[in-house]
C-alpha cells in the first residue's frame, strides 16, 4: 500500500493544519439538520479536503456514499446515485449517510449535461448530510454556490508538514535527516499528498534517507507525457528519453498510442514508415508483457519505440501542438453517443409506457423514420434537444438549427396568445398553446 492511503487521517484530530475549516465542519455535523446547507470544501489539491470529509464521517459514525469524476456525471447518473442515497436511510447501522461529491467543479461539458442542475435539485430534496469538494470555487455555478456553505482549505505551511513526515518515517523504521524532511516539505508547495509521495519515492528500499535521495522526487520536476513525446521527435539523447519514460505516469502502451497519434509530425512518408515499424515492434513487447505478466519487458518496449522514433524523426521536432491519441477522442465520442442513445431510449420508454428493451429492439427504427420525415413535429412532441434530434437525422448543425427554430416559434405563439388574452387549453400539449395534434401530418403526431 502506498503511504498516502496507509497514513490517511482517520479522525479530524489527525488532520494537519486548517484548524478553522476543521472546526467549521465539526460544528456543522454536530448540529446537522435538514435545514442546513451542504458544505462546499474548496482549495488546491492535496491539502486534506477529501481526507477531512472521511475523517468527519468516522467521527460522526456516518456511512459515506461517494461520487467522483471517474463516475458518469450525467443528470440521470447523479440522481440515481446521489439522489437515492440522499433520501434513504443507511442499511449498515450508521446513524446517517454522508453524500460526498468530489470534484464538483468538473460538472461541465457534454459528459456532465445537466449535472450541475441535478445537484442543486438533489440538495433541495436531500434528507442526508452532503459535502461537495472542489478545487476552484470560482468555476462553480451561481446556483451551486448559493445552495452550499463554503469552507476554504488553505495550502499547508512547510513547518506543519514536517512533523507528519517524521511520524511516517518513525512508523516505517526509516532514519531520516531533518534536513531531508524540511527539503521535501518546502518542495511540496503546501501539498501534503505530494510531500508523502515524495517521501515514499525517496525512501523506497532504504533504511536511511540523505539529502541527495530526494533530488529526483520533487513534485514539479517529473517529466510529462508531452515532454516525452516532444523529446522523442526532437531526437533527444537516448539516456534522457529512457529516464523520462520512467518518470512519466503513463504506461508504455499509453506512450505508444501518444507516439502513434503524433506520427504525422514526421518529415516524410519514409520516416513515418520507419516510425510505424518501431511502434509495431514495441507493441510485440507490450503484448508479451500482458500475456506473461513479466513487466521487465516494458523497458524493451520503451527503448524500441522511443529510440526508434527519435532516429526516424532525425531531430525534425514537432511543428504544432502535441495532441492526445485520436482513438481516445473517437472512443470518448462513441461513449457519449451510447449514453445519449440510452437516455433517449429511457425517455421515450417512459412516454410510451413500453419497456426499454422492447422499444430499443422493436420500435427505435420505426421512430427514426418518423422523426426524419417530420423533425420539427417530433421536437415538439418528444421534447427533443439538439443532441437527441441529431441521433435521428445525423446532422448536428441542422438539428441545432431546427431546435432553435421550434423554440422561437413556440415563443412567438405564447406571445401572440398572451397578447390576445388567450389561455392554452388544459388538454393542449405543454408549450403548444392552441395547437392540437391535428396540426401535424396524419400519423406522425404520436407513436401509438
Amino acid at each position: 500500500m502506498d503511504w498516502v492511503e496507509k497514513y490517511r487521517p482517520q479522525r479530524l484530530s489527525d488532520i494537519v493544519g486548517n484548524s478553522g475549516a476543521v472546526r467549521q465542519m465539526y460544528e456543522w455535523a454536530r448540529d446537522w439538520s435538514r435545514q442546513k446547507k451542504p458544505l462546499l470544501l474548496y482549495g488546491k489539491p492535496g491539502i486534506g479536503k477529501t481526507s477531512s470529509a472521511y475523517a468527519l464521517a468516522n467521527d460522526m459514525n456516518w456511512e459515506v456514499v461517494e461520487l467522483n469524476a471517474s463516475d458518469q456525471r450525467t443528470k440521470s447518473a447523479l440522481e440515481k446515485v446521489a439522489g437515492s442515497g440522499s433520501t434513504t436511510a443507511s442499511l449498515s447501522g450508521a446513524s446517517r449517510k454522508l453524500i460526498l461529491l468530489d470534484e464538483a467543479d468538473n460538472l461541465h461539458g457534454q459528459a456532465d449535461r445537466g449535472g450541475a442542475k441535478a445537484i442543486v435539485d438533489i440538495i433541495a430534496e436531500s434528507q442526508q448530510p452532503m459535502i461537495l469538494i472542489a478545487n476552484d470555487y470560482y468555476s462553480l455555478s451561481r446556483d451551486l454556490k448559493a445552495a452550499t456553505e463554503p469552507v476554504q482549505f488553505r495550502a499547508l505551511q512547510a513547518r506543519s508538514i514536517v512533523p507528519r513526515l517524521r511520524q511516517i518515517c518513525a512508523a516505517e523504521g526509516v532514519a531520516c535527516d531533518p534536513v531531508v524532511l524540511e527539503e521535501i516539505a518546502n518542495r511540496a508547495g503546501g501539498d501534503m499528498r505530494a510531500a508523502v509521495n515524495m517521501l515514499y519515492a525517496a525512501a523506497l528500499g532504504k533504511e536511511r534517507l540523505l539529502a541527495g535521495d530526494v533530488q529526483t522526487s520533487a513534485k514539479d520536476e517529473r517529466s510529462t507525457i508531452f515532454e516525452l513525446v516532444g523529446g522523442a521527435f526532437k531526437g533527444r539523447r537516448d539516456a534522457d528519453l529512457l529516464r523520462m519514460a520512467v518518470e512519466v505516469e503513463d504506461t508504455p502502451d499509453a506512450v505508444e498510442q501518444w507516439l502513434e497519434g503524433n506520427i504525422d509530425h514526421m518529415p516524410d512518408s519514409a520516416s513515418r514508415a520507419k516510425g510505424y515499424a518501431c511502434l509495431a515492434r514495441a507493441d510485440e513487447y507490450i503484448g508479451r508483457t500482458y500475456r506473461r505478466q513479466y513487466y521487465t519487458l516494458w523497458r524493451y518496449a520503451n527503448a524500441v519505440m522511443l529510440l526508434g522514433i527519435a532516429d526516424a524523426a532525425g531531430g525534425h521536432g514537432v511543428h504544432g501542438r502535441i495532441m492526445p491519441p485520436s482513438r481516445w477522442q473517437k472512443m470518448g465520442t462513441s461513449k457519449k453517443q451510447k449514453a445519449l442513445r440510452a437516455g433517449l431510449t429511457r425517455k421515450l420508454s417512459e412516454m410510451a409506457h413500453i419497456p426499454e428493451s422492447v422499444l430499443r429492439e422493436d420500435f427505435f427504427t420505426a421512430i427514426s423514420i418518423l422523426v426524419e420525415q417530420n423533425p420539427k413535429g417530433y421536437v415538439r412532441e418528444f421534447g427533443l434537444d439538439a443532441d437527441e434530434l441529431a441521433l435521428f437525422i445525423h446532422d448536428k448543425p441542422l438539428a441545432t438549427k431546427m431546435v432553435k427554430e421550434v423554440a422561437k416559434e413556440e415563443k412567438a405563439k405564447e406571445k401572440k396568445a398572451s397578447g390576445k388574452g388567450k389561455k392554452p387549453k388544459n388538454d393542449d400539449p405543454p408549450g403548444d398553446a392552441g395547437e392540437t395534434h391535428q396540426d401535424l401530418p396524419r400519423g406522425q403526431a404520436t407513436l401509438f
